[in-house]
C-alpha cells in the first residue's frame, strides 16, 4: 500500500506519455499550479463524468492559474479514444506501470461495491508553483468533485 501524500509533501516528479503518446512532465509546468487526479479507467461511466467536469470548468481553472493532469493506468491508445468520444479538452496521461499512481498514493486498497480490491484509488493532489503538495484529497466522487476543488480553492 503506497504512502498517502500529505500538505508540505514535494509532489513526484513524472514522465508519462498523453494521449497522443508526447511526454508529459510535471516538471513542464514549474511556476503554474497543477490539479493532479488519478482515475481508474478511461471510457468507465464515472471517470467520464470527472474528466467531463474537469473539460468544462478547464477555462475557469485556467484562470486561476491552474493546469489540470488526468493519470490513469491506460495506454495512450484509450487515452486517444476517451478523449475522441468525449471531446476532451485536459491532459490525460498514462501510467500502465502504476508507478506514478502508488507514488502519489493513489493505487492500493480500496472498497469496491463492499468488497476489498485492490486499484486505483479515486484521488487529487494539487501542487502548488514550487512543486509542493498543497492538498491531497482520496476517495474522492467522480460526481461533484470538480465544484467541491473549485470552492475549496476560492476560485
Amino acid at each position: 500500500m503506497s504512502e498517502r501524500l500529505q500538505p508540505g509533501d514535494t509532489a513526484p516528479a513524472f514522465t508519462l506519455p498523453d494521449a497522443d503518446g508526447n511526454e508529459v512532465s510535471l516538471a513542464d509546468h514549474k511556476g503554474r499550479k497543477v490539479i493532479v487526479y488519478f482515475y481508474p479507467a478511461a471510457l468507465t461511466p464515472g471517470c467520464t463524468k470527472q474528466a467531463c467536469d474537469f473539460t468544462d470548468n478547464l477555462d475557469v481553472l485556467a484562470g486561476a492559474g491552474y493546469d489540470v493532469i488526468g493519470v490513469s493506468p491506460d495506454k495512450p491508445e484509450k487515452l486517444a479514444k476517451f478523449r475522441e468520444k468525449e471531446d476532451l479538452k485536459v491532459t490525460l496521461v498514462g501510467d500502465p506501470s502504476k508507478e506514478i499512481l502508488e507514488a502519489y498514493g493513489a493505487f492500493g486498497e480500496k472498497k469496491l461495491y463492499g468488497k476489498t480490491v485492490t486499484g486505483v484509488i479515486r484521488s487529487t493532489v494539487v501542487v502548488d508553483e514550487e512543486g509542493k503538495v498543497e492538498r491531497a484529497l482520496y476517495n474522492v466522487k467522480a460526481t461533484g468533485h470538480v465544484a467541491k476543488i473549485i470552492k475549496d480553492l476560492g476560485i
